[in-house]
């Protein structure tokens, strides 16, 4: 990765959160129209509580049998990784790396800890070099 990167330089800005308390429905709705596959959950103060995926919507609601509708996305959390925007951007893929995560939210500390982006699995196919592109996904898609 070239050198002198923070999280910020190689992030997408501008990303949207869903509400804590809107359904999932809502959000797969909002997933659909923004083409994403991953939403931020924002609490009611703006800031970030989790991250929701079409995937924990698939298999935490309905191959459980419940509703979508009814199910609010505060309620399917899980451990939130996040980044400062101005850490190293090489420090933020080690941390998608032995997380083993590939979504990493970049959070403002400085400005209120608010969040300003997403670190993608396109952002670092654009960052990195192709050693450093394979070395991430055997380290993120290895099996134990």
């Amino acid at each position: 990765m070239a050198r002198n990167l923070r999280a910020r330089d190689i992030m997408t800005a501008g990303v949207q959160c869903v509400g804590e308390h809107q359904s999932l429905l809502e959000a797969s709705r909002l997933m659909r129209d923004l083409d994403v596959g991953c939403l931020p959950i924002c609490g009611d103060d703006q800031r970030i509580q989790g991250l929701i995926t079409d995937r924990d919507i698939v298999v935490q609601c309905c191959a459980e049998g419940l509703d979508p509708a009814t199910v609010m996305c505060g309620q399917l959390g899980g451990t939130l990784h996040w980044t400062d925007a101005e850490a190293d951007a090489t420090q933020a893929v080690d941390m998608m790396e032995v997380h083993q995560i590939k979504r990493l939210p970049v959070i403002d500390v400085a400005n209120g800890h608010r969040l300003i982006g997403m670190i993608t699995e396109a952002n670092l196919a654009k960052n990195l070099s192709d050693e450093e592109i394979a070395e991430f996904a055997v380290r993120v898609y290895a099996t134990n």
